[in-house]
This record gives C-alpha cells, sequence and structure tokens, in this order.
C-alpha cells in the first residue's frame, strides 16, 4: 500500500515538472533580425532625415523625391525607430554630389557600346547619444545601359535601381553599424 502511495506521488510531482517545465520552454523564444539593423532601441527611439537637395551638374529632378522616399521607406521598414522632425537621437543627412553618363565598352570604330549612369551621394550621420559614431561619407553606384537607348527611355528605371542599391549601402554604414 506503501509502494502504491509512493508510485502515485512521484508521478504526481513528474507530471507537475513536466508541465512547469513545458511552460517554461514555451515561454523562452529566441528573437533575430536578419535585417542587419544594429540599435539599441533602449537607447536609440527616433531619426530625422533631411532632404537630399540635388549639387551635381547634371540635374534629374525626379532624382531627389526617389531617393527621399526609398531612403525612408527603408529605414520605416528595417527599423523601429520614429522619424521626427527635431530633436532625435540621430541624423541623417545629405546631398546628391553626382549624377553624371560616361561611355563604356568602346567599339572598335571608337563608339561607345554601353553608357553607365553613376549617382554619388554624400550623407552625414550623427549620433546625438554616443560619441565617435558618426559618419560623413560619399557612396556612389552605377548602371550600364546600351548606348542605343535614349537615357529618357531608361532614366526613371535606372535611377529607381542605383537609388535603391544606394540607400542599402548607407544602411548598412550607418544604421546597420557594418
Amino acid at each position: 500500500m506503501k509502494s502504491s502511495r509512493l508510485s502515485s506521488s512521484r508521478r504526481s510531482i513528474s507530471a507537475v515538472i513536466i508541465t512547469l517545465m513545458s511552460i517554461v520552454l514555451a515561454a523562452c523564444t529566441i528573437s533575430y533580425k536578419l535585417n542587419g539593423a544594429a540599435i539599441d532601441y533602449n537607447v536609440y527611439k527616433t531619426i530625422h532625415v533631411s532632404n537630399f537637395p540635388i549639387r551635381a551638374a547634371l540635374v534629374y529632378p525626379p532624382l531627389q523625391q526617389t531617393f527621399e522616399n526609398d531612403l525612408l521607406d527603408y529605414i520605416n521598414r528595417n527599423t523601429r525607430l520614429r522619424t521626427v522632425d527635431s530633436g532625435s537621437d540621430l541624423q541623417l543627412e545629405g546631398e546628391i554630389t553626382g549624377y553624371s553618363l560616361s561611355p563604356q565598352a568602346v567599339t572598335e570604330n571608337a563608339y561607345a557600346s554601353k553608357t553607365r549612369l553613376t549617382i554619388t551621394v554624400r550623407i552625414k550621420y550623427i549620433d546625438n547619444k554616443q560619441e565617435g559614431k558618426d559618419v560623413d561619407q560619399s557612396f556612389s553606384a552605377y548602371r550600364d545601359f546600351d548606348s542605343s537607348e535614349m537615357l529618357t527611355d531608361v532614366q526613371d528605371q535606372l535611377c529607381s535601381e542605383i537609388s535603391k542599391e544606394l540607400v542599402d549601402l548607407i544602411f548598412n554604414a550607418t544604421l546597420g553599424n557594418w
């Protein structure tokens, strides 16, 4: 009789332990992001993104809006930072300093078969919480297109592709902390 009570109480204790372990394990979750953001959200809550005026010799007016929208969208999708107009923890400002065309892949008759569109953006990233994390750097990206095509026909698509690449480079050098 004593053995059966002991066995019954061991089963009860085992059931309680298994239940508690299940609850504890269910409460523990591992969370990680693969977007590359290295932001301590206990310290950083806000960011201010300034306008990026075009200061290049050659100007394509829609580029400014395209780049600014891509940058803000990327930050909003990949961080929990709130964009504000002033008094921010982080600041991102700059200008579009280059928009140029150059011949590529010259053929035997001295004509270019490809043309390269290059866009350069200078950014200034300011960390208002910690010294030594500021970045002041220029980033360039390019796309080649067939010289038989008119720039006006491919310009929107090329600017969109280049803008997305520049945003990725800028994010990795600043908020991604790579």
